[in-house]
């Protein structure tokens, strides 16, 4: 009897795979929050050098006391732009300038300036303290606060290498716990870092269990549901994922203190750790690696709750034995190199590793960049979130009826090209080139969707996690790039958008070469994906007199 069978036979869409879906559903919330934080967390506000002028009303015949205007016009020169220089400061302080309306740059006065050297003072008028703030992380500092995101990334990309293999080889439920609990102690642990290596320290470990998290809560969910529901499932989770956004954006406007806010999406993680252990392990998985008597306890337990105790005693641990003889290639350890080892899985890992670095590269290269856009950071936090959920919806509608290969391929040129177009849009047309940038980050999450989806159903059940694992890693590389490509953008401004455009045009191209999944049953080995590649070369052949005529079906559609 067919895993599919089995699950049919307890209960294939009852109140187990609700709850679960629903269980699993809750920490995705919180997911953007810690991808995102440091939007808020490593805010850079205005600012300017500490100034310390003594000022000595009777020699310099003053009838009063000097204003903070004119404090500030002999004690920090003007920019380029006329505005108070961030990082520098007057020598010396140039009395000359009191009672003159001169509006000179430093340059042009031809007066000599150093660095802070006491300081600065900050603007916190929309944010009490952040990292940069806290540290003084900005001119010849500024790019540690870049540094910190990435690290945050390394860590999410080291946690895709470690618990990809390891959610293969121990189970997908006890990977979580960790996971859970790995973000909520080190994410607390942020929140009291007394020093700057100290937060980047515990913001790399963090990732490192998000990225667990980010493996097993969509294959854990996955393997419990029928094929007819694996989009609608992950379409929920991807719009709990994207309101993370939104939610993101109503905490940090009200705790406007990063150590205050780094702790409260951290703490819930101490609350999901606790009652996930309800959730009892992958049946699916347990078969497949063997362990047909705690499959056969879980799936009883599941069809009692479904109501259907009486069909889950009817199930034999015979039963579950002859699925494992029936396919006796299941069993084993996977590795990475499962994944390249064959024509077919090379061409879909290679396939979906572009796919993740170029979805994610662009998206958190735009996400990241919120401070750039002119608006009130939260405001822009809340739109991105919105147009995100929008997106995401109409791709899971759009999911059902054209498929994953197509969806793919369309959402990435999409976005590329609205990313490109940008570019030829005037500065001066702010309105149409927000738009067209929201726009385009729309079209990168209904891609990152369908992504997560397309993953889990293209990798079989023996090497499901490190397949996931393997593309997430390559997701989080993009993420960690993504900093570096927005600090290029201070000397080139046209790069970070021309790179972002590019690389989603020709990851959708490579999307086209992936088999397409729609109404497809989930495969549990490698041999069944290098079978299902093989129905590509099957040919009819008919004589038609003197020609040959040759049909190739594409299984991609089978």
């Amino acid at each position: 009897m067919a895993f599919g069978d089995l699950l049919e036979k307890v209960g294939s869409m009852g109140l187990f795979q609700v709850l679960s879906v629903m269980f699993l559903s809750i920490p995705v919330l919180m997911i953007a929050s810690h991808n995102l934080v440091q939007n808020f967390s490593a805010a850079v506000p205005e600012h300017r050098c500490q100034i310390d002028v003594q000022v000595n009303s009777t020699a310099l015949n003053l009838t009063e006391p000097l204003g903070a205007t004119d404090l500030l016009k002999i004690s920090i020169p003007l920019g380029a732009n006329l505005k108070y220089e961030r990082c520098q400061r007057f020598r010396a302080t140039q009395w000359r300038l009191l009672g003159t309306n001169a509006s000179l740059p430093a340059a042009a006065l031809g007066v000599s300036t150093e660095p802070c050297n006491d300081g600065w003072v900050f603007d916190d008028s929309v944010f009490a303290s952040t990292i940069v703030t806290e540290w003084d992380l900005v001119c010849d500092l500024r790019p540690l606060k870049e540094m910190a995101q990435s690290l945050f990334m390394a860590g999410v990309l080291v946690g895709a290498v470690v618990f990809g293999g390891l959610s293969d080889r121990f189970g997908r439920r006890c990977v979580l716990l960790w996971s859970l609990l790995m973000i909520a102690i080190m994410g607390t642990g942020a929140a009291f870092a007394p020093d700057f290596i100290s937060y980047c320290i515990f913001r790399f470990l963090s990732g490192v269990g998000l990225s667990g998290l980010l493996l097993n809560y969509i294959c854990l969910s996955l393997e419990w549901v029928p094929t007819n529901f694996r989009a609608i499932v992950v379409s929920v989770q991807g719009y709990c994922s994207t309101g993370g956004q939104v939610v993101l954006a109503g905490i940090a406007y009200w705790l406007r203190d990063w150590r205050w806010l780094q702790l409260a999406i951290s703490l819930p993680f101490f609350i999901f750790f606790l009652y996930s252990w309800w959730l009892p392990e992958s049946a699916r998985w347990l078969i497949v690696n063997n362990k047909t008597e705690t499959a056969l306890k879980n799936l009883q337990r599941v069809a009692r709750i479904n109501g259907k105790k009486e069909e889950g005693d009817q199930i034999s641990l015979d039963m579950l034995k002859s699925e494992v003889l029936d396919s006796p290639s299941k069993a084993g350890i996977s590795s990475i190199v499962s994944l390249f080892r064959t024509p077919a899985m090379c061409r879909i890992s290679f396939c979906l590793m572009f796919v993740s670095f170029s979805t994610n590269f662009a998206y958190f290269g735009l996400s990241m960049d919120l401070q750039n856009f002119g608006l009130s950071i939260h405001l822009v936090q809340m739109l991105f979130g919105a147009i995100d959920v929008l997106a995401k919806i109409l791709c899971s509608i759009a999911l059902a009826f054209f498929g994953r290969r197509t969806i793919q391929a369309a959402s990435l040129i999409l976005a590329g090209l609205l990313l490109l177009l940008n570019m030829a849009i005037p500065l001066d047309m702010t309105s149409l080139r927000i738009t067209l940038v929201v726009l385009g980050k729309g079209s990168l999450a209904a891609s990152s969707l369908c992504s997560y989806l397309y993953s889990g159903e293209l990798f079989p059940t023996v090497v499901r996690q490190t397949g996931m694992g393997f593309t997430t890693m390559m997701a989080r590389l993009g993420g960690i790039v993504a900093p570096g490509v927005l600090m290029a953008g201070d000397y080139f401004p046209f790069l970070p958008l021309t790179i972002f455009g590019v690389c989603p045009i020709i990851s959708g191209v490579a999307a086209c070469f992936l088999p397409e999944m729609l109404n497809c049953p989930l495969l549990d080995t490698i041999e069944e994906v290098e079978e299902r590649a093989k129905k590509k070369e099957f040919a009819m052949v008919r004589e038609n007199g003197d020609e040959i005529v040759v049909y190739v079906i594409d299984s991609t559609k089978l």
